[in-house]
């Protein structure tokens, strides 16, 4: 399989901050694509790697991925239709590849992410791909679990996983 992203880098990087029911999540694009998605209550970094921040109607991708995000949280979305190009590994890219295939409101166990990419060995590096994860919920590794169905390891917190899975089991809802 091969990941479904975006792969020549595009122009300077900008963010925004995306004001939703679970906070205010950041998110980061270059002229082409998606680069991040950053959780509530994360500084953008001293080094200016997020680039300006603008308003959403200032730049097209942003604009997308705001609105997008903010009908996923609000449960009228179920798929984003963004481009994407997270950063990372080939290894990395093919874990997170497989993360697109797990339909909404359906979980996996690491062990069958591993085996979606053909390493079923790789339980473990498969985990940690998913907490490089640098575009949370567009790719959606919340909804991977561990094999006895634990919420373990989300780097937002297994509170905010349990709230996703909870919004696409349809078990919850968000306030708008």
């Amino acid at each position: 399989m091969n990941p479904p992203f975006v792969s020549a880098p595009a122009g300077s990087p900008r963010h925004t901050i995306v004001r939703t029911a679970l906070g205010d999540f950041t998110v980061v694009a270059d002229d082409a694509a998606l680069t991040a998605v950053h959780f509530p209550g994360v500084e953008p970094p001293a080094d200016g790697s997020w680039g300006e921040r603008v308003e959403p109607a200032a730049h097209p991708i942003l604009a997308a991925a705001a609105t997008q995000l903010t009908e996923f949280l609000a449960g009228t979305r179920r798929e984003f239709d963004l481009p994407l190009r997270p950063a990372g590994t080939e290894f990395q890219r093919h874990a997170w590849a497989a993360l697109l295939q797990i339909p909404y409101g359906q979980t996996r166990t690491y062990r069958e992410q591993a085996e979606a990419i053909g390493r079923p060995s790789a339980v473990r590096a498969v985990g940690a791909a998913n907490g490089r994860n640098p575009i949370p919920v567009v790719i959606p590794c919340h909804r991977v679990i561990g094999s006895g169905g634990a919420l373990t390891g989300y780097a937002g917190g297994t509170d905010l996983k349990s709230r996703l899975l909870d919004l696409e089991s349809g078990r919850a809802t968000l306030p708008a």
